[in-house]
Parts: structure tokens; sequence; C-alpha cells
């Protein structure tokens, strides 16, 4: 969308929790063409706060702040305020930032070497319905939807009679987790945690925890630490 069409200049709200960087971004902003800050903010949740007060066209929000990080803080956005676009800008251009980013719906992503009329470019891109991302970042993306999908590993089925939900406690305890971790993360009481250890061992033939890791590793059901 033309900033004649939108009647004016962008609006946007700058997202960073390091003040000198903030206030960098912002004076830089203030220089280009088409673009006016109306806010700042020093973590997501501030974001948030200045895009329900202020409806800004974009937000241009950093990824590492206290309270609430860029991620979510662009969830937010997107799901509470649909008409306010996010531009990631940021200092990592790694899988684990970028993809969540965009996962989470923002619609640019910029490393913070970008020069002012890269990031005009992508708020002006965003704002037209098209993608605002870095040469750097649509390269990595055609990396990843390029890479061949790794093979699905078959499923294990469970030996000598046990059940399942046995094999998973088996496992995990030849990881050396306790019963009531086992519990917490099969989401099970400890009483049912013990009713499966002790039909396991019945049907395994075995006496003790010990012997459970051994059958563990001698049937292949876990490996060895590299070393």
């Amino acid at each position: 969308m033309t900033e004649e069409a939108r009647g004016g200049p962008a609006r946007v709200v700058v997202a960073d929790d390091q003040t000198v960087v903030r206030e960098g971004i912002v004076m830089l902003l203030g220089l280009l063409p088409g673009i006016e800050v109306v806010g700042a903010a020093g973590d997501g949740d501030e974001a948030v706060k200045l895009v329900a007060e202020l409806a800004p066209d974009v937000v241009l929000m950093d990824l590492r702040m206290p309270r609430c990080d860029g991620v979510e803080a662009t969830r937010r956005i997107r799901a509470e305020h649909p008409g306010t676009q996010v531009v990631v800008l940021t200092t990592y251009a790694d899988d684990e930032s970028l993809f969540p980013a965009l996962k989470a719906g923002a619609r640019g992503y910029l490393t913070k070497d970008a020069g002012g009329d890269e990031i005009v470019r992508a708020v002006h891109s965003v704002l037209s319905g098209d993608a605002g991302l870095s040469p750097s970042v649509q390269r990595r993306l055609l990396e990843r939807l390029s890479a061949p999908e790794p093979e699905p590993a078959d499923p294990v089925e469970p030996p000598d009679g046990l059940t399942t939900r046995e094999m998973e406690v088996l496992l995990l305890i030849a990881e050396g987790i306790s019963n009531h971790e086992i519990g917490r993360r099969l989401h099970v009481s400890t009483a049912t945690v013990k009713t499966h250890i002790n039909n396991m061992f019945a049907k395994l033939g075995i006496k003790d925890r010990a012997q459970a890791v051994r059958y563990a590793y001698r049937k292949g059901l876990v490996r060895p630490p590299a070393g």
C-alpha cells in the first residue's frame, strides 16, 4: 500500500530493550521518508500495550527482550491486533530465531546491519501484503525449503509383551529418571507409574531398576552415551 493510499506515512512502533539501540533506530527512522515513529517500547509487553493504544501500521520488533520476548509479543499482536504488521529487526539470523518469529506471524525479518532504505522497503512491503525479508534471510528460507526431508524413523514395537506405556516407562527408567518425574512427564500419578513398573518387571522376569536398564540396553532400546 502506497503512502498516498494510506493517507500518510507508515505509523511505526519500535521495540528494543537496549535504550541506546532503540533511540538510535527511532532517530534513523525519523530521517527516512514515508515513516512516522509513533511510539517506542522497551520489551514485548510494552510493545503489545502500545499497539493497543496507538494502532500503528507496523512494529519493528527486537527478539531478545526481558519479560516478554519478541516472538511472544509478535504472536499476541497478530492475534489481538491483526491490522498491525510486524517486522523483526534483530542481531540474530539463526534458524532458532528466524523460524519461530515467522511462525508467530512476523511478515518481515531484518538484521540490525540493514540500512535505512532496506528498512523502508520492508515496512512498505509488509503493508502491501508482501514479505519484507533481507536477502540473507530469503536465502536461508530457500535453503531450508530445498533441503530434503529426513526419513521418518520406523516405530519401535514394544518387545516381550510390553504395552506402549510400559515401554515408555522403561525408557525413562533407563534415563535414570525417578518415579515422580516419570509421572510428571507422562501426566499420571506416581501410583500408576509403580503399577506399570510392577507389570513390566513381571513380564520381563526382572527384580529391580538396574536389571531394567540392562534389559533396555541389551534390546537396543537405548544406546550407551558416546565417548
